[in-house]
């Protein structure tokens, strides 16, 4: 890993190098199709994800290598006096980077882009079955304030 890690919105060319972080994981394998060529669906998400003025896929790059990603949302909310909230998801580091401080760049990066944005909140969630993920996630500064709830439909 080189001495400065890049941070930039993601292109087409990045694609391949995304679903595989994602796919590079014990519970994301399941789900995740990392295959040549990707399956249709992943180039219409992020279609719709770049086209979107609230959403940002953002990669980490050492060099020309994609070495991480996530996924931030920002949306308006008419609680809070109708303030904006930066929604952070999908982040992954390649194998070769983890434990080496990249995924704590991406964090810090994606929350000085909310700053940027006027958000007032910054959220995410990580599945309970994934301590070591609370802990970081913990230690830049998140609370586990609320009860999170999901309804699978498909």
């Amino acid at each position: 890993m080189g001495t400065e890690i890049r941070f930039r919105l993601a292109t087409k060319k990045d694609l391949d190098s995304i679903v595989a972080m994602l796919a590079d994981d014990v519970l994301e394998s399941k789900r995740e199709q990392h295959e040549h060529p990707l399956p249709n669906s992943y180039i219409k998400a992020f279609e719709a994800i770049t086209s979107d003025p609230n959403n940002e896929l953002a990669v980490a790059c050492d060099g020309n290598e994609v070495i991480g990603v996530q996924q931030i949302t920002f949306t308006p909310y008419i609680t809070h006096q109708g303030g904006w909230r930066a929604t952070i998801e999908g982040v992954r580091t390649s194998a070769s980077v983890r434990g080496k401080g990249v995924g704590t760049k991406l964090i810090k990066w994606a929350i000085q882009r909310a700053e940027e944005r006027g958000c007032h909140l910054v959220q995410l969630t990580t599945y309970k079955n994934r301590p070591d993920a609370l802990r970081f996630y913990e230690r830049l500064g998140f609370k586990a304030t609320d009860e999170g709830l999901k309804l699978k439909l498909s």
